[in-house]
């Protein structure tokens, strides 16, 4: 069981203000999820092999094919900002 206090302070370690409603609120609800596990929990599963999905998938991903995109003067003259035929972008590293 979660109290109030136990809310408080993992509300601290992820730098959140609560309000006194807004902590007993989210202590009813964690309550609430940790009852819903404690009842998982009484599931039998000893004939049930572990997986990571609930359904089955594979080849879920594409190949990774190199394609052109066509004319590289429309793709550069809708960047922001370029430099010949490169785009240009901010500085992003400190170069001290």
């Amino acid at each position: 069981m979660i109290d109030r206090e136990q809310v408080r302070k993992v509300a601290h370690l992820a730098r959140l203000e609560l309000s006194a409603a807004e902590e007993e609120t989210f202590t009813t609800q964690l309550n609430g999820i940790l009852d819903y596990f404690e009842q998982l929990s009484e599931l039998d599963v000893t004939n049930i092999e572990p997986t990571f999905r609930a359904i089955d998938a594979s080849n879920i991903t594409r190949e990774d094919i190199l394609e052109t995109h066509g004319d590289r003067e429309a793709i550069l003259q809708s960047a922001p900002d370029r430099d010949g035929e490169f785009f240009k972008v901010p500085q992003i590293i400190a170069t001290d």
